[in-house]
């Protein structure tokens, strides 16, 4: 999706690169944590509390619209909007999942369930009762995850100019 709002491979980079090392974005530091397998990069999570999100979100699309090339803003700002109405708002008490990526190599190895667990573990930790996250609608492998470890659909959103549909799926933490 990075590679699609920004242009490219090299440009959606050069993108997080830069909200990476700013304060307040849904790509800071301080909400992104990342899984190392044998000293390589195997995964990555995103998350904050929900009442942070829509300030941080448009905090990143300032700091990255200034990583690509301005005829390339239309496009990057359809999509920004575009994918933010492929689902419902989720708790705002809850843990927001805004980005979860495993490495290619490192499927199905337990990466992807490792970074949930500490998502709900920091969940617990500001007593947010519910972790949240959404996908799309044809990431079969993802929705299988995330129902394996206890999270429920809760909504479902159509198509939207050339983007698949998405899911909504919260995990009540006991």
């Amino acid at each position: 999706m990075y590679d699609r709002y920004a242009g490219s491979r090299r440009l959606a980079e050069r993108a997080i690169r830069r909200a990476l090392r700013t304060e307040g974005t849904t790509a800071s530091a301080d909400v992104v944590w990342v899984a190392e397998v044998d000293g390589r990069v195997a995964g990555v999570i995103a998350a904050m509390p929900y009442d942070e999100w829509t300030p941080r979100a448009r905090r990143f699309l300032r700091v990255t619209l200034r990583s690509i090339p301005p005829w390339r803003w239309p496009a990057a700002l359809w999509l920004y909007r575009a994918s933010g109405r492929t689902s419902p708002e989720p708790p705002h008490a809850c843990l927001y999942v805004d980005s979860l990526a495993t490495a290619r190599g490192e499927r199905r190895r337990g990466v992807a369930s490792a970074l949930l667990g500490e998502a709900e573990r920091q969940a617990r930790d500001r007593d947010l009762g519910t972790v949240a996250l959404d996908t799309w609608v044809d990431n079969k492998a993802a929705r299988a995850l995330y129902l394996s470890l206890g999270y429920e659909e809760v909504a479902h959103t159509p198509a939207v100019s050339g983007l698949p549909g998405g899911v909504s799926l919260l995990k009540e933490l006991r």
